[in-house]
């Protein structure tokens, strides 16, 4: 299956427009030609392709609603279709995605729209040296700027990644974030900036347009720190090792974000050695109250100690927590220290 021009923005929101469902079962694709008449809409059905003319949104919404109702869940991932606008074109046959994707698409198209018109902009979060106390860089988090196309950072990830547009969301996020810094930071501020390692298939071509946005916007790559988030949830470390290898060949720094004291953190941060690792805010979270909280920091400083990691204590939000963690990490970050705005802090 190939999906790449859904990937280059070409989903069309349109009020008229053509779905084409590819139902390898005859016997399925006459019941559903049969069922969705009642819609309104205009049916063919060409072999494999049912090819429905929708003159409204809400008509397409209502036909993609019969679909789930008539297949299985394990039907709407085997089949696939596409989603074109008037224009006539045998094209869709290289445009497919699976019918449990495309019906994500067809019943949320703002977020199709926030992410094919990139409607967001990097906000920063100060990064603060815990002994010198003066800034050190800044994390690149996603927020909206259009007031008409609102979002919930997470919820917005989410339906990228189900919907199929996770690699163009998180390819567009990192090129945001190397735009907005260039414009606001002076060399030698580090870049934090967030990454999914599902996004990226192939190191080499995946990352493509983020080393050439580096390239144009004059970026020294030393000033950059890619971080995985949700470190927990590590199933390929091969996959990681080479991501990471790449972004190191590049000049990048890497970091792990979220990072507990669970059983396989010392083998994680051993395999990978990533330059930074960001502990999970959990631990942080009223951490001078707590003594195995606090027992879990100083095991996570002595792993870094003896692999030669960065240390950075995320989410604090108080004085009592950075008096607590201070003497046992490198950096801080949280709202005690600045809220993510749009401008350095």
């Amino acid at each position: 299956m190939e999906a790449e021009s859904f990937y280059r923005g070409e989903i069309p929101l349109v009020s008229k427009g053509r779905l084409l469902l590819q139902i390898e079962d005859e016997m399925i694709a006459r019941q559903l030609k049969a069922r969705l008449v009642v819609v309104g809409v205009e049916i063919v059905l060409d072999g494999i392709w049912l090819q429905i003319k929708y003159s409204s949104w809400v008509q397409l919404q209502r036909c993609i609603g019969l679909v789930q109702m008539i297949l299985t869940d394990k039907q709407m991932e085997v089949y696939e279709g596409s989603l074109l606008g008037e224009v006539k074109s045998d094209d869709y046959r290289k445009v497919t995605l699976p019918l449990s994707q495309l019906s994500l698409i067809i019943e949320n198209p703002s977020f199709v729209k926030i992410i094919q018109e990139k409607l967001f902009q990097s906000y920063m979060q100060p990064i603060i040296s815990s002994k010198e106390r003066i800034i050190t860089g800044y994390e690149f988090l996603l927020r909206p700027n259009s007031k008409v196309y609102p979002f919930v950072p997470t919820d917005l990830f989410m339906f990228a990644q189900h919907a199929g547009l996770q690699n163009m969301l998180d390819s567009q996020s990192r090129i945001n974030a190397i735009r907005t810094g260039a414009q606001m930071l002076s060399e030698g501020m580090k870049y934090f900036i967030n990454f999914l390692p599902s996004s990226i298939n192939d190191p080499i071509q995946c990352l493509k347009s983020t080393f050439k946005a580096v390239e144009d916007y004059r970026v020294n790559p030393s000033d950059l720190v890619f971080e995985v988030v949700e470190t927990e949830k590590i199933f390929d470390i091969n996959h990681l090792r080479n991501i990471f290898q790449f972004y190191r060949q590049e000049g990048v720094k890497v970091a792990l974000d979220d990072v507990g004291a669970g059983y396989s953190t010392y083998e994680i941060l051993k395999q990978l050695v990533p330059d930074y690792v960001k502990i999970d805010p959990t631990l942080i979270h009223k951490c001078h109250l707590s003594e195995r909280k606090m027992s879990d920091i100083k095991y996570l400083r002595n792993i870094s100690q003896q692999l030669g990691i960065i240390l950075l204590a995320e989410g604090v939000e108080s004085a009592e927590e950075f008096a607590a963690v201070e003497p046992f990490v490198d950096l801080v970050q949280g709202f005690y220290f600045g809220k993510p705005i749009r401008n350095p802090a």
